[in-house]
């Protein structure tokens, strides 16, 4: 079954005439437009892409499947004029992304019934086809070949924004469209900030270096983490790296299709736990991946999402003692029919810069 017609079931079981898709992740996974500004317009007989003159030859190309509706002249309400002409009573909107002046603008120019919708174009990008999951194993694949490439260049002097820096070069190079997220780079006891962003910081021999990045290649991102030691690691480095690690290989050798997200996070937080540390583990297990670095299916304590194959999640468990420094160990993995298949392929055994 193909996106539109999947769509168009979700859109009849919600009891609306057509939907209206502003968010660009939705738009860009609904009709393959990957400009700035555009609109969906969705019927039971009709898919409508509204653009202005700077995107029409684009959408054309991308959007094969949509009639293209231009925008942007001066005295015509295109919108308005095409609820009227499909006859179009209840419009379905995507409540999360639309402001209540946003609402209040639609409801005075199309004049009819604008139903609140909650997560339809969301609900359909939980699943990835064989198309969205090779360009998440490339865009894996780039950050890998990237993170091996400034392995070398990790050394005490330099500075976290340096290796940052380094790190994202590297994915362009080697053809990442873009970041996922800003990378995270946090050394010695700002490795103990989850989401430490990369400072002046210099780093020092035994520093703990935490960084967490990802590719963007055709849309899709790709997300992992590796915490690598300058120098010689202390015991108590040693032991919260193999406690993470631990917990990491355990809960990936744990994915199965059927299990709540719940479930799985619980795996990991148990081996953290026993082994003392449950209250230095104060993030989710995991998430989704796809045209965006953060979304379903969720894979924390209290997640009942149900995983199901095709689904894509991280499995990131960490310890971050204040003042010392923290842990996270992090892959992306594939949720199969028979269990699971890992995106990465870098070993996670504690990496010791000399």
């Amino acid at each position: 079954m193909s996106k539109l017609a999947k769509l168009r079931a979700e859109i009849l079981a919600a009891g609306v005439d057509a939907m209206l898709i502003t968010r660009p992740e939705n738009r860009r996974y609904m009709s393959g437009f990957t400009g700035s500004a555009g609109t969906l317009v969705v019927s039971q007989a009709k898919a409508y892409l509204l653009t202005d003159f700077r995107y029409i030859e684009q959408a054309t190309s991308q959007a094969p499947e949509f009639e293209i509706v231009r925008i942007g002249e001066p005295g015509k309400d295109v919108l308005r004029d095409l609820v009227q002409a499909d006859e179009i009573k209840t419009l379905g909107f995507e409540q999360d992304y639309v402001s209540y002046a946003e609402y209040e603008q639609l409801k005075q120019r199309l004049a009819i019934q604008l139903v609140p919708l909650s997560g339809i174009v969301e609900k359909l990008r939980l699943i990835k086809d064989e198309t969205e999951i090779a360009c998440m194993q490339r865009a894996t694949k780039i950050a890998e070949a990237a993170f091996e490439q400034v392995l070398p260049e990790i050394k005490p002097g330099r500075s976290e924004l340096e290796i940052a820096l380094d790190l994202e070069f590297a994915m362009r190079r080697m053809g990442a469209e873009g970041m996922a997220f800003p990378i995270i780079a946090a050394s010695g006891p700002r490795s103990s900030l989850p989401h430490g962003r990369a400072s002046e910081r210099v780093l020092e021999v035994g520093d703990f270096l935490t960084l967490d990045f990802g590719a963007i290649y055709n849309g899709y991102c790709s997300d992992m983490t590796r915490t690598v030691v300058l120098g010689k690691p202390s015991e108590k480095q040693r032991e919260i790296y193999n406690i993470v690690l631990e917990a990491q290989l355990s809960a990936q050798a744990a994915v199965r299709s059927g299990m709540q997200g719940k479930e799985l996070d619980q795996v990991a937080r148990d081996i953290i736990a026993a082994a003392g540390y449950g209250d230095f583990f104060g993030h989710s297990l995991g998430h989704g991946v796809g045209l965006q670095v953060h979304e379903g299916p969720r894979a924390g304590k209290t997640s009942e999402d149900v995983l199901q194959p095709g689904m894509v999640v991280t499995i990131e468990p960490g310890i971050y003692l204040p003042e010392f420094g923290g842990v996270r160990i992090e892959d992306m993995v594939l949720v199969t029919a028979t269990g699971h298949r890992n995106f990465n392929s870098i070993a996670k055994d504690l990496i010791i810069i000399d």
